[in-house]
């Protein structure tokens, strides 16, 4: 079975995890995004355009890719993370195109989250 339009696109993002829960609860809770259990070492989440899993089976290591989420209300997410026990590592700046700032999750994964705001 072939799938050639979909040849070499993102397919799913992995992420290390120190409490499977925590992550859960801090995505699901001020992030929205959806998730399955596999056991107690492996979720896999949905964000309603692309899937990824949180394992504790990897290490979380800085420096890696960094995913960038978008957000309609820049200020509001921010303030929700820091709420829910993220921290912001790099405040909010502008680039050309819109403004971001950067996060770590609970495990230590940093992600950024941008707007045109």
């Amino acid at each position: 079975m072939s799938n050639a339009p979909n040849n070499f696109r993102i397919d799913y993002i992995e992420f290390p995890a120190i409490d499977i829960a925590n992550t859960k609860a801090f995505y699901q809770g001020e992030i929205g995004w959806n998730f399955k259990d596999y056991g107690p070492d492996y979720t896999s989440f949905h964000d309603g355009r692309i899937a990824g899993g949180f394992t504790t089976e990897a290490s979380v290591s800085s420096g890696g890719v960094l995913i960038v989420l978008y957000a309609t209300d820049l200020k509001a997410v921010e303030s929700k993370i820091r709420e829910s026990g993220g921290s912001i590592v790099k405040e909010t700046f502008d680039f050309p195109g819109g403004r971001r700032f950067h996060f770590a999750d609970p495990s230590g994964n940093v992600l950024a989250v941008w707007s045109e705001q």
